[in-house]
């Protein structure tokens, strides 16, 4: 029997994952060069130990510097993570229904979720914070649900979500993005898959009328404003420092629907949106809508006169697309290309004004990197970081290199190559999504994790690992198993966000049940007391440790059933719940919070209801009685 000692290092061996990674790419590519980008390996590097590095050890008592978002993947919900503990703070539902908090059961989070509310998955892809003027504001998170095609808002003052949008005419967000300046007024979110427009059962099979479109919702209202109407899939996007201009890739230029059909091209392309350009054509009444939406739809395909995209072929497939914290590349990786491609933002006010012959004049970059790049990230320091997917490697090269390369000097671009385990897809380093990208840390988020960690069956967890890029040479420092694929992550500045310890009672996030108990003549921070409305009944109680303002109500069997509880405890981190048994009825109560739950009361007897949050030595007597009469 082979000692899993050694299957662990024939794993692990370089030699064994070149073999494997040239072995897999042949096989998707055809013939695709390796080249210069495998002759500098880097291997020593990645077997070294951490000596010298940076240390992830926070003494206790003390705090992180940094705030990890983690999109939590098939979960739905965001994970918090301290940066560079990797202790896991927080855990925020968005698009899933969580019992510990009452998220999707609660009468404020349906209302937020909307119909959508009805499903109890999500996708959580891509978190995004907030901007001023290229730097993040700690304002808001956005984060997208690929499976229900809808985006959220969470504030960072509390780490709840407050708004949510199912976005009309499309199908799966996929990429999304924020506009960097002036400020977060736009989020951009791409639809990815091709539908019929408009998709009501009618021309379910004319392929020639499926097409997808790229969206911006207003940052503060959360409704869609705009859509463009483009050619091919779109990716993934990102977003200027100028507030001028978005991109995005496509991996689908020949609008097929079958895999044989999207493989044809040679080539595909990225999409360059005008932002002025497609206000100016909605201002102008240049858009058509689609269907029962409203949403202004601006024609940006191939053969539209509005001037408001440009196409510029890459080649085929392309995936990640990363805007360099310099401002000045949009960087598309190439997925089924061994390369990336430099678009110079600078040479797009030409490329708009015509002045430009061809769209690849905006290329100055495209230097080869490895196998399968699919995300590139950045230090700040005039270095990119790009995950190699089939390599299963991170390749740090030097930008300005690169386009000097690409204009015929003999100069190497590519710095280190450090192995990771395993298919790395996104990759994400301290502050790199802003102008203010510190060059400490950076996570490749690895798709496998095979033999890294305790054995727990065929469902594997997967794999982030934190790697120090503060000096000459990146460092492995640190394993972090993580659960259903989580697909991106940011990482801000503790004092980038200022958080609320307890709840402002004039807070909008209750205001609606507030207006609720008022209509009924109820103040929820004083009254304790029952409101029938025919069928309908309505039960208002405070908490204080130990105790529930109602140690017992009754309804009768079949009556629907509101409760509303006000936590008048003033005292950070003395939050209550409220729970009853076998109903299905749970929610979180925090310090100066209102929550209210609806449900019906479908069967006769006696069910206690209980703080299911420890709160006081006398928590477990904190309860009470609802008499549900036959």
């Amino acid at each position: 029997m082979t000692d899993r000692n050694d299957e662990r290092k024939a794993l692990e061996s370089p030699g064994r994952r070149r073999f494997l990674g040239a072995t897999a790419a042949v096989g998707m590519l055809g013939a695709a060069g390796g080249g210069a980008a495998l002759m500098k390996s880097g291997e020593a590097t990645a077997a070294r130990n951490s000596g010298g590095a940076q240390s992830t050890h926070v003494p206790l008592g003390e705090l992180d510097e940094y705030y990890g978002f983690w999109s939590g993947g098939h979960s739905g919900e965001v994970r918090v993570y301290g940066v560079p503990s990797m202790r896991e703070i927080m855990r925020i539902p968005v698009f899933n229904h969580c019992s510990a908090s009452g998220w999707g059961m609660t009468d404020e989070s349906k209302r937020i979720m909307g119909d959508s509310w009805r499903f109890t998955n999500g996708d959580a892809h891509h978190p995004h914070v907030s901007y001023t003027e290229g730097s993040h504001d700690g304002r808001y998170l956005f984060i997208n649900d690929k499976a229900n095609t809808r985006v959220a808002r969470i504030r960072l003052d509390v780490f709840k979500t407050d708004k949510m949008v199912t976005v009309p005419n499309v199908q799966a967000v996929h990429g999304l993005r924020l506009q960097k300046a002036p400020r977060t007024g736009y989020v951009f979110a791409n639809g990815e898959y091709l539908i019929p427009q408009p998709n009501d059962g009618r021309g379910l099979d004319d392929t020639e009328n499926y097409r997808t479109l790229y969206s911006a919702i207003d940052a503060d209202s959360m409704e869609v404003k705009w859509q463009v109407l483009v050619d091919g899939n779109l990716d993934n996007t990102d977003a200027d420092y100028t507030g001028k201009y978005t991109a995005s890739t496509c991996y689908n230029s020949e609008n097929a629907v079958t895999l044989a059909g999207k493989m044809q091209a040679e080539r595909d392309h990225v999409v360059v949106f005008n932002i002025a350009n497609i206000e100016k054509a909605v201002r102008d009444g240049n858009f058509t809508t689609i269907g029962d939406s409203d949403v202004p739809v601006v024609d940006g395909r191939k053969t539209s006169e509005l001037n408001v995209t440009r196409y510029i072929p890459v080649p085929k497939n392309p995936h990640g697309l990363n805007t360099s914290t310099d401002g000045k590349y949009f960087i598309a990786n190439g997925k089924l290309s061994p390369t990336v491609t430099m678009i110079d933002i600078a040479k797009l006010d030409d490329l708009f004004a015509g002045q430009l012959q061809n769209e690849r004049d905006v290329v100055v970059g495209e230097p080869e990197l490895g196998l399968g790049p699919l995300h590139t990230t950045f230090d700040g320091r005039g270095f990119a970081y790009t995950t190699l997917f089939l390599d299963s490697q991170v390749v740090k090269w030097n930008m300005e290199n690169a386009v000097r390369h690409y204009n015929g000097e003999n100069v190497d671009y590519i710095v280190q190559k450090i192995d990771v385990h395993y298919q790395p897809g996104h990759n994400h380093a301290s502050l790199a999504e802003s102008k203010d990208a510190d060059g400490k840390w950076l996570f490749s988020l690895n798709k496998f994790s095979k033999d890294r960690f305790l054995p727990v069956g065929p469902l594997h967890a997967e794999c982030d690992q934190m790697i120090d890029i503060s000096g000459d040479e990146m460092v492995l420092v640190h394993d972090t198993p993580t659960f259903a694929e989580p697909h991106d992550a940011v990482i801000v500045r503790r004092d980038q966000i200022t958080t609320k310890q307890i709840w402002d009672r004039d807070d909008p996030y209750f205001a609606e049940t507030i207006e609720m108990a008022r209509r009924d003549g109820v103040n929820v921070e004083t009254d304790n007391t029952v409101i029938r409305d025919g069928n309908k009944v309505r039960v208002y109680m405070t908490s204080v440790a130990p105790s529930f303002g109602l140690s017992e109500f009754r309804v009768k069997k079949g009556d629907q059933v509101t409760v509303v509880v006000t936590n008048l405890d003033r005292i950070e981190d003395l939050t209550h719940g409220f729970c009853v048994t076998d109903h299905g009825v749970s929610m979180e109560i925090s310090p100066l919070q209102t929550s209210s739950i609806t449900f019906t009361a479908d069967k006769a007897g006696v069910y206690w209801y209980y703080c299911n949050w420890f709160c006081h030595a006398l928590h477990m007597e904190m309860a009470g009685r609802m008499i549900v009469e036959a």
